[in-house]
């Protein structure tokens, strides 16, 4: 009854292609990010700020540019915890190069340079696919993760071999570095997903995200039809990659503020990610949000959430039944409902639109 969009009546071509055509989409999209933006600073606490809020962020950037990959455009990639590596690593030598650039602009900066090793590992997709472009991307896994720990140029040729992160100011405020509070963290973080978010939506709603959800249906067909695959699937990997080299630099500025990379940017982490677009939903923007709060959330939830409810759980239990939890989901959701979380929400606003007459 009130989810309706009867009366809502469409004048313009521009109205009736439009991303949110109900108007009550729209508010609830001002809603969140209202939320977004003043609700959870005023009441969430630093630590729910710095431990489930800024890693969701992190993670639902690094699983918009996975999705792009593999739920547009069909292209299978097990390497996405390299190429944050890479966009990082870019970041920090930018830092040491150019000390007086805001550390925004060489963090949006720094994901060109992912996006130029996307490609170069990308070169294979016209040829291969399937399993053998996720083991290509697999290689490209272990060999961008053995270089992070065997070229001593890319972190400044420290003894530890660590990234250290430092301090950068915007207007007055700390935003990297031992000084910056959570809350300033949250909203760099906040700011980068809200604008890449709007471009990739903007992208997978034109032209290239046609061409590669034609790609993805079936290649042979889209290149009859004039789509040139070669390219296609490049800026795919691009794309993708530069999403994954942001997310990688917002990770160790924002979040983890420093590292060593042969801990940070491993396998798993690449795993994880494809975990939850898996969860969240293949080829859906929102579906990555979903499978990145979830996954996200769910060790902070099993490590304090059920303690505080007089479940006691150590840390160790809580992440074999994390795993188990994950794995268990994955094949629920793979039998069940492939597309994920994004599917049930999309089940559930229909219901909502036809009831309570669901005729």
């Amino acid at each position: 009854m009130f989810y309706r969009e009867a009366g809502q009546y469409k004048t313009t071509y521009a109205a009736d292609m439009a991303v949110f055509p109900i108007r009550q989409d729209r508010i609830g999209l001002a809603v969140i990010l209202a939320i977004a933006f003043i609700g959870i600073p005023l009441i969430g606490n630093d630590f729910f700020i710095a431990t489930v809020m800024i890693p969701f962020l992190v993670f639902s950037m690094a699983a918009i540019g996975l999705n792009i990959l593999t739920g547009y455009t069909g292209l299978i990639s097990l390497g996405t915890a390299a190429f944050m590596g890479v966009g990082a690593y870019s970041c920090y030598k930018l830092t040491t190069l150019f000390p007086g650039v805001n550390i925004i602009v060489l963090m949006l900066v720094s994901g060109l340079f992912s996006a130029a090793i996307g490609v170069l590992f990308g070169l294979p997709s016209l040829r291969i696919k399937g399993f053998y472009l996720a083991v290509a991307t697999l290689a490209a896994q272990f060999f961008l993760q053995w270089c992070f720990v065997r070229v001593p140029w890319l972190f400044n040729y420290n003894a530890s071999g660590a990234i250290e992160v430092p301090q950068r100011d915007l207007f007055g405020i700390a935003v990297t570095g031992p000084a910056a509070l959570p809350e300033t963290r949250y909203f760099v973080c906040l700011g980068l997903v809200v604008v890449l978010t709007w471009f990739a939506s903007n992208l997978v709603h034109g032209r290239l995200g046609r061409s590669w959800m034609a790609v993805r249906d079936m290649d042979i067909a889209a290149e009859l039809m004039g789509i040139k695959l070669l390219n296609t699937k490049l800026i795919a990997f691009a794309v993708s990659s530069y999403f994954a080299g942001v997310a990688g630099a917002m990770m160790i500025f924002l979040w983890y503020g420093g590292g060593e990379a042969n801990d940070v940017f491993t396998i798993r982490l690449s795993f994880n990610i494809l975990f939850m677009v898996i969860i969240g939903g293949l080829g859906s923007l929102i579906g990555s949000f979903f499978g990145a709060a979830f996954i996200a959330s769910l060790p902070t939830i099993l490590k304090f959430g059920l303690p505080a409810l007089g479940v006691p759980l150590s840390g160790a239990a809580a992440e074999h039944v994390t795993f188990m939890l994950v794995g268990a989901l994955i094949i629920i959701f793979l039998i069940v409902e492939p597309h994920g979380l994004a599917r049930l929400w999309q089940i559930g606003k229909q219901k909502l639109r036809t009831w309570p007459f669901p005729y």
